[in-house]
């Protein structure tokens, strides 16, 4: 199941995994899951993404609105 967009954020912002990666000091094996939706962060950590990229946290997720 989707429920981030953290990847397609990134790639729109000309950043990849491993650019968040060091900037949250995460092993690149973790961001990869976010990205490929295998795990999700936690709230906390999504928090600090959407500062990261400067975004509203809301991007970061997939839309539950029809």
């Amino acid at each position: 199941m989707r429920l981030n967009r953290i990847k397609i954020v990134l790639h729109e912002q000309g950043k990849t995994s491993k650019d968040l990666a060091q900037e949250l000091s995460k092993a690149q094996s973790t961001v990869s899951r976010w990205c490929t939706n295998d795990s999700q962060p936690s709230l906390e950590t999504l928090y600090e993404i959407a500062v990261w990229l400067k975004v509203d946290i809301r991007e970061l997720l997939v839309s539950t609105a029809s």
